[in-house]
């Protein structure tokens, strides 16, 4: 739960967490849109606050959904069953486990869904790094050609979390932990090169697959739509990655058990937005905490891949591509 102001008091609310179950974990991936740029703090030069976690959580027709976050002290609540590791960074998840520690990514909305469900602790490693492809850096083992350096780092530091738990978080004792899902949210670096587009379907099924085997878990994976520009965008190659994402997750052996979110209504114009990035969902607060709910709540309505498929299955089924209208 939120560590809370009350009226007369500052208290914290200790969870109730089931003490015999191991930790759950759920790996958060990709690029600088999975760091997250979400800007936490109003800045009047960031066009006058505007779009920042502080001005929802402040404003009145916001402040029911984000005002639990900005405590009457003005620190960030943080919650007392969510833990986060991200590269050197670790402690409860609360605002600042972004790019900068002035922002934030999809696992504040991410944690929040997945906390409220669970009734044992929850751990989200975080492995994101700016600026990096699929078809080069994440290049999954499957794809043939160099493996990604970065998918051998996000195996590497996966494995070394877990196998040094009680070390990184003396607090979860001898629980144990074990991984129950996979939420990716990567694709600039691919959708501006037509060549990285034109295989991304490919290596983002081989990506779910390789990664499945690599860490010994058929987990549920939830891929998050590289929706910037919103509903308007009308880029040839932007569209062509967002189906590529998007049908993935109507092959057969991933029915089930791979999710993909809709994030181009997420977006969020300039004039009511930290920046001008759209790269960088233009730093808008809102548009990363919709994002990291979105994939919680696909999170929930998954299922672990059936023994005999996903981490081993190597089908080439090409799943039919969805129009542009469909994919949101």
């Amino acid at each position: 739960m939120h560590t809370l102001l009350a009226l007369i008091a500052l208290a914290t609310i200790q969870p109730s967490k089931n003490a015999s179950k191991p930790v759950q974990v759920y790996i958060l991936a990709g690029q600088s849109n999975m760091e997250g740029h979400g800007l936490s703090r109003r800045n009047p030069e960031r066009n006058e606050g505007k779009g920042t976690l502080e001005a929802l959580a402040k404003d009145p027709a916001t402040r029911g959904k984000y005002g639990r976050f900005l405590l009457p002290n003005g620190k960030w609540a943080s919650r007392d069953d969510v833990w986060i590791h991200y590269l050197d960074r670790k402690g409860k998840l609360t605002v600042g486990f972004g790019a900068g520690e002035d922002r934030f990514g999809p696992e504040l909305g991410f944690g929040e869904v997945i906390g409220e469900a669970s009734d044992a602790p929850v751990l989200l490693i975080k492995l994101a790094w700016g600026g990096k492809s699929l078809a080069v850096d994440f290049r999954p083992p499957s794809s043939g050609g160099k493996v990604g350096p970065y998918y051998e780092e996000l195996v590497r530091r996966t494995k070394d979390v877990l196998a040094h738990l009680s070390r990184e978080f003396p607090e979860f004792g001898a629980r144990g932990a074990t991984i129950k899902g996979f939420s990716w949210h990567q694709g600039w670096n691919d959708r501006v090169d037509k060549a990285h587009t034109a295989e991304y379907e490919k290596n983002l099924a081989n990506f779910i697959r390789d990664v499945r085997r690599d860490l010994g878990v058929r987990m549920p994976f939830v891929v998050a739509e590289t929706g910037m520009g919103g509903l308007a965008e009308t880029d040839a190659t932007a569209l062509a990655l967002m189906r590529a994402q998007a049908a993935v997750a109507d092959y057969k052996e991933f029915k089930g058990n791979v999710g993909f979110v809709s994030t181009r209504g997420f977006w969020r114009d300039k004039s009511i937005s930290p920046a001008d990035e759209i790269y960088h969902w233009n730093l808008n607060a809102e548009t990363y905490y919709l994002i990291g709910e979105a994939m919680g709540q696909a999170m929930k309505m998954l299922r672990p891949a059936p023994k005999g498929g996903g981490a081993d299955k190597r089908v080439a089924t090409q799943a039919s591509s969805r129009s542009g209208e469909a994919v949101k």
